[in-house]
């Protein structure tokens, strides 16, 4: 036995030998995903019940771990990488993302300041210049990466917080007299992830303002600016408006051109959510969904979502990055080094000191699939978007329930002499039972009250035959919920 394996970690003769099988592994879980049913086949408790309840006291061999590993911890996987994982957003790795992540595995850099890794940091502020360019934004966004599209917008609504001038920072928010509540604004159909930023900012759930939608589901700018007339008539402070181009439930596109102006009378920083909807914005014709977001103050999009790259990835933009470095940073003295003033610091930037090295991924799936890769995968799966949307429309008893501006389509099946509450209850049985049968695997959402279907494409291994053979397993289920 080697010094290190009793120390617990392999010779590199072993690593060498376990990478190259884990490596043929995934790319042979990867050709073939129709080996695995899409959602994990496993009750509450199953794998639990396999895993021992302390850690072993002595080494065990890397065969007896990666044997658990398939037989223990696989069973229990839903299969996001699968081409028919059609649930919340579809997301997929790619290869070159991959790889990256590899790379960043074995270098296991902490990207906090400049001098910890300068390659990390300069390589991640000219990866998602890269990425700006491409959405095709103007100058002037100073970028970084997070774990989550969560994250990026709490950083906003931080930064959105400090730009008030209200020295929250410092002085916090309880027990001032000169404070007014902040309100946030947001469509209807907003991310949760908003919400949570306010609860989690000390402003109160109870000033994030719903704003009502349109027959597209898209913000109401004229409620926009009754609102926020009403709230400042009422002595509240309008702090920030989040305006969603590619909503959870929909992917509508809220109209940022019509409400930055508005959001400006009242002093309000404008954040965008472009999580899902903004990498589309690469495909030269779909350019108009970025329309009026050179004048907001923040953006984020996940090229985990949409752009191939494995979790987690998610590029926080802000046009003012002098009040996200206002709202985060804070210099311990070990943490100062020379020539600080020179270079940028992304620690300063966010909460997190310690950063992964995120970048190499995103930067590796640029290069490998180029602008016009990239172009053509987008095209493609809003092109099966709208294929799927024409089945669904011309089949007899399913409705489309919302537009199909990108690659999420909403449905329902629609069976005669039924009452709405029954119809919800089929619906759900339907869903339940495709993603049972391990077929494909797709999510909800609830529209008016109407329990509705979505199927969202983004898997890089996506092609039409999977769209028909989910679309076979719907209409089977609907066939077998529906029998009397």
């Amino acid at each position: 036995m080697t010094t290190s394996a009793r120390l617990g970690d392999l010779s590199p003769e072993e690593f060498r030998k376990a990478a190259h099988e884990a490596v043929d592994w995934i790319a042979d879980y990867l050709e073939h995903p129709e080996r695995h049913p899409v959602r994990a086949q496993v009750a509450p408790g199953d794998v639990a019940a396999q895993l021992p309840v302390s850690a072993p006291a002595h080494a065990e061999s890397l065969d007896a771990i990666v044997q658990d590993f398939h037989n223990v911890i696989m069973p229990g996987i839903t299969h996001w990488n699968s081409p028919t994982f059609f649930g919340y957003f579809s997301i997929s790795g790619s290869y070159p993302g991959i790889l990256g992540e590899l790379f960043a595995a074995g270098l296991n850099v902490n990207n906090m300041l400049w001098l910890t890794s300068p390659a990390a940091t300069e390589l991640e502020l000219r990866t998602v210049d890269w990425l700006r360019q491409l959405m095709g934004l103007g100058d002037g966004w100073f970028g970084q990466i997070t774990d989550t599209a969560s994250i990026s917008t709490l950083y906003a609504l931080a930064a959105a917080r400090e730009a008030t001038g209200l020295d929250i920072r410092t002085l916090g928010l309880a027990g001032r007299r000169d404070l007014r509540a902040l309100r946030v604004y947001t469509s209807e159909h907003a991310h949760s992830s908003v919400e949570k930023a306010v609860i989690t900012l000390g402003l109160g759930h109870e000033n994030v303002i719903k704003i009502p939608v349109d027959s597209a589901y898209r913000m109401r700018t004229d409620a926009l600016r009754d609102a926020l007339e009403a709230d400042a008539t009422a002595g509240f402070t309008p702090m920030a408006v989040v305006a969603t181009v590619g909503t959870t439930s929909t992917s509508s596109i809220d109209s940022v051109r019509e409400i930055v102006p508005i959001a400006r009378e009242f002093n309000c920083w404008v954040h965008v959510d472009g999580a899902y909807g903004g990498p589309a914005a690469i495909v030269p014709e779909m350019r108009w969904l970025l329309e009026g977001v050179d004048a907001a103050d923040s953006l984020v999009v996940n090229p985990h979502k949409w752009l191939f790259t494995p979790v987690d990835c998610s590029v926080m933009y802000t046009r003012r990055p002098d009040a996200l470095r206002s709202a985060f940073s804070l210099v311990a003295e070990y943490l100062r080094s020379p020539g600080d003033d020179a270079v940028v610091n992304l620690m300063d930037y966010g909460v997190q000191l310690g950063r992964r090295f995120r970048s190499l991924k995103l930067w590796m799936v640029l290069r490998a699939f180029g602008a016009d890769g990239i172009e053509e995968r987008l095209r493609h799966h809003c092109e099966l978007a709208r294929e799927f949307a024409g089945m669904v429309h011309y089949e007899g008893d399913w409705e489309l329930c919302a537009p199909v501006p990108l690659s999420l389509v909403c449905f329902r099946y629609m069976p005669p002499n039924t009452t709405e509450a029954e119809r919800n209850a089929i619906n759900a049985a339907i869903l339940e039972h495709v993603n049972a049968s391990g077929v494909a695997l797709l999510s909800h959402t609830k529209l008016e009250d109407r329990y509705v279907i979505r199927l969202a494409i983004g898997s890089v291994r996506t092609q039409r035959e999977h769209i028909e053979a989910t679309w076979l397993a719907l209409r089977e289920a609907a066939r077998v919920v529906s029998a009397p």
